[in-house]
């Protein structure tokens, strides 16, 4: 800055007529772009219109450069259009301006007027519609560029393959890559790194570590580039193990390794390594008030759940973002204080759609899904643009509250807003996803069949929706059915998969199949069995009768069985009256738990169905002594939208009268149809039937005369 106003002055007190040549104004003008003085630009303008240099072509194009990178296009314009003789560095310059302000079109234009385009034109207007996110339109100039035999140097490739990065085309970015290792620039740094950038925006680890590898020499960029690849990809750990090597070989990190670093420590829950770089953040005063990096910081503590230092980061930022506001709101709302959430929300002054899915997923995750619903309607008067990340919450509150008619509306919206569920750039398969589940929690079983069907793209996560919504529906054979065809369509099956298939199985009966399947995980599928699997084979088995083969199953099972196998194996002893057996699992749940009321409940049922009234008083007596309270059932009605619940003993509700009334009718008449009660169940419940009993005294009189 010293050496610009020095070199100006004496300008303004030396006699312009006598230099030499127009150097010293130029060395000016490259002062002023490294420092954008627009004021000084035009100072020295007016000091060159004054001299013999007012129609020298190098100078004017100087003055278009300057006027350009300081963001004056006018000025740069006039230059421009005034100028009696221009030449290729003169066009070049002009649209360079233009693409500088972001007006592509002009540029594009001028583009067009040029009498002799050479490579730094193509290379700008590669490189310009890339940096403006207009791929498609900066991937058509470079196959323009090396159709017309223009030779692609490593500006041109690097734009090229951000260009396949932005697009995700990993097939146009694999050609580009096969001329490059054609070239001489095959072993340059920078076309190197803009490689590994491109394979892993478009999720190939293996390919951008294999670039990495065959690199002659490295920067801190083509480290990062490697850094941020599995930290977008997986498996982060590797992000920490790159950081590790980058350090042990002197490179210095710069704000994007940290951030991306930040980043991989918040997906693996890497408290003790997140700190110990914060720490070396601290202690760095470039780094210390980094935007980006504090955003990634405030983001890695609201994801390890410690908010208190989420919060003591943001309020120490000198500088805050829509971003970091909304990591903080992410935060909060994933410690279950939705509250305060809301309350920093509703205080920004700026909000993005992202801060809205934020707020709307907190809601959903901590069960408000009512609410969740209402900042959609909010989002949507607000004129704010949803994405596929707004409508997957939402289907996820419709789901939650199997509300069809809502999931109903949210499909309209999405169809509306021209979702396709097809893989790209922005991928939307996951919004196709989330509608399968939400029909098949609604039971709508043929809507959600129907949408798998329309997907232009599937991925795993479909086949399993579907599956799985066929089993829970009690569609087994469709699932069965839907299985066979996802592995002939190559689809490799996970854990998911397979607890649909086997609970398919279960609800089907079909037990010799469902062995097969279970033992087909580990030998064919390379799936070793989890213990959902294990349950999901003891319900089978046990609904089939199979109860030794189920209780051996059991016993044999690589990891300690929970209450929930146990459990499964007790209800089926119920169910085929093994009273002995039963006795046996009952122990086995209450050395688990001893305070669940499950177990003893089930026991009791089933010494009451054998007629072993004293077993049963134990079971009873041995509860109470135990402090073990049974839940009360819990059921539920919507009725024009308000929903009515009800309880054991419930007598809160406003018709109480009448619904009773209702009951106490449906009974006797029940009776005089020959029905016979369940004695296990009600001495089971014995403080219910009590209780009713009770009620019904006091309500005996009009039930006479219904009955009448």
């Amino acid at each position: 800055m010293a050496k610009k106003t020095f070199l100006f002055q004496n300008l303004v007190t030396c006699n312009l007529f006598s230099l030499p040549n127009s150097t010293p104004f130029a060395e000016i003008l490259d002062s002023c772009i490294n420092s954008k003085s627009q004021h000084v630009v035009r100072a020295v303008h007016g000091q060159i219109l004054k001299t013999h240099f007012s129609s020298e072509v190098f100078i004017n194009n100087k003055l278009i450069d300057a006027y350009g990178k300081c963001g004056e296009f006018e000025y740069a314009k006039k230059v421009f259009d005034k100028m009696p003789q221009k030449n290729t560095f003169t066009w070049n310059s002009m649209i360079n301006a233009y693409t500088a302000s972001r007006l592509l079109v002009e540029a594009e234009e001028l583009f067009y007027l040029m009498p002799e385009p050479d490579q730094c034109s193509w290379n700008l207007m590669v490189s310009s519609f890339a940096q403006c996110e207009l791929f498609d339109s900066s991937i058509v100039y470079f196959a323009r560029m090396h159709k017309e035999d223009f030779v692609l140097n490593e500006y041109a490739y690097g734009s090229g393959l951000s260009t396949c990065a932005g697009l995700r085309d990993l097939k146009m970015g694999t050609q580009i890559h096969a001329s490059v290792a054609k070239s001489k620039y095959s072993n340059n740094v920078y076309t190197g790194s803009a490689l590994i950038d491109m394979y892993a925006k478009t999720g190939n680890v293996d390919c951008a570590t294999k670039v990495f590898n065959e690199m002659s020499e490295c920067n801190v960029v083509s480290w990062n580039s490697l850094i941020s690849c599995y930290e977008q990809n997986g498996p982060a750990s590797n992000a920490l193990e790159i950081f590790a090597r980058m350090m042990d070989f002197g490179y210095k990190p710069d704000e994007k390794t940290l951030a991306s670093v930040v980043s991989a420590c918040a997906s693996l829950g890497a408290i003790r390594e997140g700190k110990e770089i914060h720490a070396r953040i601290v202690k760095s005063n470039k780094l210390r008030d980094d935007l980006i990096i504090c955003n990634a910081l405030v983001d890695m503590y609201s994801k390890f759940g410690r908010i208190d230092e989420a919060r003591w980061i943001f309020d120490k930022m000198p500088v805050r973002s829509v971003v970091s506001h909304t990591c903080l709101v992410s935060g909060y709302a994933r410690v279950a204080s939705v509250k305060t959430a809301r309350a920093m929300f509703s205080g920004m002054i700026e909000r993005n759609v992202v801060s809205w899915n934020a707020l709307i997923a907190g809601y959903t995750q901590n069960g408000d899904n009512e609410e969740a619903l209402n900042l959609f309607l909010m989002l949507k008067g607000e004129s704010v643009w949803p994405t596929h990340y707004t409508f997957g919450n939402l289907l996820n509150a419709c789901a939650n509250l199997a509300d069809l008619k809502l999931g109903r509306q949210a499909h309209a919206h999405i169809l509306k807003h021209g979702f396709r569920f097809q893989n790209g750039p922005e991928s939307d398969v996951f919004v196709g996803n989330a509608l399968i589940d939400m029909y098949m929690k609604c039971g709508s079983v043929e809507d959600g069949s129907c949408v798998f069907t329309k997907m232009l793209d599937r991925d795993w996560v479909s086949w399993n929706a579907v599956i799985v919504g066929y089993a829970q529906n009690g569609h087994a054979i469709e699932a069965l059915e839907t299985f066979k065809v996802m592995l002939v369509y190559g689809e490799k099956p996970d854990h998911v998969t397979m607890i649909g298939v086997l609970c398919a199985c279960s609800h089907a009966g079909l037990v010799e199949e469902g062995r097969q399947h279970f033992y087909s995980m580990s030998t064919e599928h390379g799936l070793s069995p989890l213990k959902d699997h294990y349950t999901c084979m003891v319900d089978l088995l046990g609904r089939a009768g199979c109860l030794a083969e189920a209780k051996d199953l059991i016993e044999s099972m690589p990891m300690s069985p929970d209450s929930v196998v146990w459990g499964s194996l007790l209800a089926a002893c119920k169910i085929h009256r093994e009273i002995e057996l039963g006795k046996y699992v009952a122990e086995k749940l209450l050395e688990i738990d001893p305070t669940n009321s499950g177990p003893y409940v089930l026991l009791s049922n089933m010494y009451a169905e054998q007629g072993k009234w004293q077993d049963v008083k134990m079971v009873r007596k041995l509860m109470r002594e135990r402090g073990v309270v049974k839940q009360p059932g819990c059921s539920w009605i919507a009725i024009e939208s308000q929903v009515h619940i009800f309880m054991v003993k419930d007598r809160r509700h406003m018709q109480k009268k009448e619904i009773y009334l209702i009951l106490n009718t449906l009974t006797k008449l029940m009776k005089l149809s020959g029905y016979v009660p369940n004695v296990g169940h009600l001495t089971a419940d014995e403080e219910q039937a009590m209780s009713d009993s009770s009620l019904s005294e006091e309500l005996e009189e009009p039930i006479l005369a219904a009955v009448a």
